[in-house]
């Protein structure tokens, strides 16, 4: 099984890879980060990384870094790497980062509660200058260097940058386009023993998760004609692109790159939403009735948030559990787990029963891939078409049974009955709203167990007759219908921000296994991050970090 950690360069980044591939632990501290770039005089740049990992005790190896270029212009046979000074064989083109390199650490990975020194050496990276914006026949460059997730990296990292500028550059010609918040105000200058100029920004107290990024420029001169590319209208005016969308490493342009980035970013987000298997969408003979709601979710590739939301309110229902409190969200799981739960409903309280969230998340991600694989295999045989309308006709005369109610109570009851078909509305929280907008909602008997502050003052009683015994009534408590569907619609919210996190993290670890990317040849790690490598004086360079 391959671990990837990803440290993400690019120039102009579309796709961003986020999350894990599997559903393993990874946690890790950069203790330093050495970073040397090399603006050569050919119009090329060599980047060369040294990194001071330190893997936490009980998480998973590093046995694989898959390393992000700035562009396609690169020679991957000049590319070198290294782990503790021996020497790195498995160097090939990466299956999750384009353009990238796959590092393959084999025997010599770094085991948990142990240390390693990775050193990988790029060393012809092509298009990497522009013009300067100011006008006065210089070169730009521009260099952020790669960062991770927050989720997987923790505590400070010594963090050196160089530049050394090209060849033949005098003291007194270049300048450095300043320095980041909290880092020394410039740069240190120095001579490399090649005799070329160089800048030196250090910080002991930088982390490995914030986006740091670097700029110098130089006489045109020193760089062969046609090497430098001129910058858009847009640079010139002085636009920042990175102020717009931080996925994108440009310097000025105008709406329309802008939302071409834009849509390559949401079509990459797309792709780690897809987490059914591609055999699914083989289309079959006829319907595949006797889905649970949740299995019908899965079907349709509902966000995984609403999906395990779905779940808690199922075991809710079904007086398996109650919610202790919901943010965080904490279960009360009653024991032993009954066997006549499905067994996703099974799987989902026991990752309740877990107290670390990193280990819940670990949990929940394995039964997700479990329920994936399970509708799968009921789906062999049937039509993906036929079946998804099938399911989506349910929904509409779920909310129909709902909204054509003729009383608050009938409502209430209607709504309680099919409360889960409803929910695979994707306008569902809309509806809710609408539905629910005006009159009292009477509370269902297993409300108390989901919201354990239903009694507050915004709580009232109703007597109504009962359908059991004519002429007789009962008492039933009441809320406010717009804060009843309030606290459906944000119990999703709620399961997001307290136990998923990251949806998109969340919901591509799975998607790694359960309908990885083709050309895949194994799992991955990746703190995520990523590098730049572009140039205008005072323009941002500017790529979203975080884990794939």
């Amino acid at each position: 099984m391959r671990k990837l950690v990803v440290l993400f360069l690019t120039l102009l980044l579309l796709l961003i890879p986020i999350g894990l591939g599997q559903a393993q632990t990874y946690y890790f501290s950069l203790d330093q980060e050495v970073v040397h770039v090399y603006w050569n005089g050919d119009g090329t740049a060599t980047i060369e990384y040294t990194f001071v990992f330190t893997n936490d005790t009980g998480v998973s190896p590093i046995d694989f870094v898959d390393v992000g270029i700035p562009n396609s212009n690169y020679d991957l046979s000049t590319i070198t790497a290294d782990i503790n000074g021996q020497p790195i064989t498995n160097i090939e083109r990466s299956p999750y980062v384009s353009p990238g390199v796959a590092i393959g650490l084999g025997d010599r990975s770094i085991p948990p509660g142990q240390s390693g020194t990775v050193h990988v050496r790029i060393q012809t990276v092509r298009d990497v200058y522009n013009a300067d914006t100011s006008g006065d026949n210089y070169a730009s460059a521009v260099f952020s260097p790669t960062w991770f997730d927050k989720e997987f990296v923790h505590g400070n990292t010594d963090l050196t940058i160089v530049f050394h500028l090209p060849p033949g550059v005098q003291p007194d010609e270049p300048r450095w386009h300043g320095s980041p918040p909290g880092w020394m105000a410039q740069p240190i200058t120095g001579i490399d023993e090649e005799g070329r100029i160089t800048y030196t920004w250090q910080n002991p107290n930088a982390n490995g998760y914030t986006q740091y990024t670097f700029g110098a420029s130089f006489p045109l001169s020193y760089l062969p004609e046609g090497t430098v590319t001129t910058p858009s209208f847009g640079a010139t005016l002085g636009v920042i692109i990175s102020n717009l969308i931080p996925c994108a490493c440009v310097c000025g342009v105008f709406a329309l790159v802008i939302a071409i980035f834009a849509a390559g970013i949401r079509s990459s987000q797309r792709r780690k939403l897809r987490y059914l298997p591609p055999k699914v969408a083989i289309e079959g003979h006829g319907i595949k009735r006797g889905l649970t709601a949740v299995e019908a979710a899965i079907l349709m590739e509902q966000p995984m948030d609403k999906i395990l939301t779905m779940i808690l309110f199922a075991v809710v229902k079904k007086n398996a559990a109650s919610v202790k409190s919901r943010e965080p969200l904490e279960l009360d799981v009653i024991q032993p787990i009954t066997e006549s739960l499905h067994q996703y409903e099974q799987q989902f309280l026991e990752a309740f029963l877990e107290s670390g969230k990193r280990e819940r998340q670990r949990a929940l991600q394995e039964m997700m891939v479990s329920l994936i694989k399970s509708v799968g295999k009921k789906m062999k045989g049937f039509s993906h078409k036929e079946t998804l309308a099938y399911y989506k006709n349910i929904v509409e005369k779920a909310w129909k049974q709902v909204e054509t109610a003729d009383t608050p109570e009938v409502k209430s009851q209607k709504y309680d009955d099919v409360m889960e078909w409803t929910m695979l509305d994707r306008e569902y929280e809309d509806r809710t709203r609408q539905v629910f907008h005006t009159g009292p909602v009477f509370i269902p008997i297993w409300w108390p167990r989901y919201d354990p502050g239903y009694s507050g003052p915004s709580v009232s009683a109703r007597t109504i007759p009962s359908p059991a015994q004519r002429g007789s009534t009962t008492s039933m408590p009441t809320l406010p219908g717009s804060a009843f569907a309030a606290s459906v619609v944000t119990g999703v919210q709620n399961m997001s921000s307290s136990v998923v996190g990251n949806l998109t993290s969340f919901t591509s670890r799975i998607t790694n296994q359960t309908n990885p990317v083709p050309k895949s040849s194994g799992s991955s790690f990746s703190g995520g991050g990523c590098a730049c490598a572009c140039a205008c004086a005072g323009c941002a360079c500017a790529c979203a970090g975080g884990g794939r």
